[in-house]
C-alpha cells in the first residue's frame, strides 16, 4: 500500500509504501448506481442528507447559465456552486432527472447515506487498505488500475477531466459527467471505474479527525490540479458533506 510515485501528494499521506495484511473480502464490481439507491430508498423510505439540507454542491459546467450566474460558491473552488433542490434524485436540481442515468453511479450521497445503505444491503464500505488492494488489480505498485500509462495505446482507461480544467472539457474520453457504472475495461480483479468517474467514502477516518476517506477520483479530476485518479491517492471529506461525483462501492467479509 502506498506510493513513491514522483506526482505523489506527499500531504495526503500516500507514503511510504508498506507491506498490509488484509482478511478475504468481497467487493462491488462497480459503484452502488442509482437503480440499485431507489430500491433502497423504495423500501425502506429514507431520506438523505442532501435532501434535509435541501441543496448540494453541482459542477457549474454543468449547470443552465442562468442557474450558475446566481448560485452561490465556496472561494477555494468557484467551480463548485451550490445548487437548491440537488440531491440524487435530482443530481444538478432544478428539472434535472436520473431516468436516464439509472445504471450511473449513485452521487450526492454522505458518508452517512452510504452507510444507511449497505445496512440495508448487509453490506458495508471498504477499508482503505480493501479499497487500494481491490483497485491494483493484482498488479504491483503500478500507478493505474491497468498499468503506469494513463492512456495505453491512445485508448481511454477512465473518465476524467480532458482540455483545460475547468474551462474546457473535450470528452474525449467520451463523457462530460458520470459515466455508466460499468463503463471502460474492468482491471485484473473485474471491478470497474477504480479510477475517475466518482469519488468512492471508504470506511476510514481520515488520520485522527471527523473527516473520512474517499479514493479514486472523478471526471472532474485533472492533472493541472487534482491527479488523484492514481491507485495510490487519496483525500477526505466531512461525513455530512455530498457533491454531484461523490458516490460509494459495497464491500462484505469473505
Amino acid at each position: 500500500m502506498g506510493t513513491t510515485d514522483p506526482d505523489r501528494n506527499r500531504s495526503d499521506g500516500e507514503s511510504p509504501v508498506r507491506e498490509m495484511t488484509l482478511a478475504p473480502f468481497w467487493i462491488g464490481r462497480r459503484t452502488v448506481t442509482n437503480a440499485e439507491f431507489a430500491a433502497f430508498v423504495d423500501d425502506t423510505g429514507y431520506v438523505t442528507g442532501a435532501e434535509r439540507h435541501g441543496w448540494s454542491f453541482v459542477f457549474g459546467g454543468l449547470l443552465p447559465g442562468e442557474v450558475r450566474r446566481h448560485a452561490p460558491r465556496p472561494r477555494s473552488a468557484p467551480w463548485w456552486c451550490r445548487v437548491d433542490g440537488a440531491t440524487w434524485r435530482c443530481p444538478e436540481g432544478g428539472d434535472s432527472s436520473i431516468a436516464e442515468r439509472m445504471d450511473h453511479p449513485v452521487i450526492q450521497v454522505d458518508h452517512v447515506d452510504a452507510l444507511a445503505y449497505c445496512r440495508w444491503a448487509g453490506l458495508r464500505l471498504p477499508t482503505e487498505a480493501e479499497w487500494e488492494y481491490a483497485a491494483r488489480g493484482g498488479l504491483v505498485q503500478a500507478r493505474y488500475p491497468w498499468g503506469d500509462e494513463l492512456t495505453p495505446g491512445g485508448v481511454h482507461r477512465c473518465n476524467i477531466w480532458q482540455g483545460r480544467f475547468p474551462v474546457t472539457n473535450t470528452a474525449d474520453d467520451g463523457y462530460i459527467g458520470t459515466a455508466p457504472a460499468e463503463s471502460f475495461e474492468p482491471n485484473g480483479y473485474g471491478l470497474y471505474n477504480m479510477s475517475g468517474n466518482v469519488w468512492e467514502w471508504c470506511a476510514d477516518r481520515w488520520q485522527a479527525g471527523v473527516t473520512r476517506v474517499m479514493r479514486g477520483g472523478s471526471y472532474l479530476c485533472h492533472e493541472s490540479y487534482c491527479n488523484r485518479y492514481r491507485v495510490a491517492a487519496r483525500t477526505s471529506n466531512d461525513p455530512d458533506s455530498s457533491a454531484g461525483n461523490l458516490g460509494f462501492r459495497c464491500a462484505r467479509d469473505a
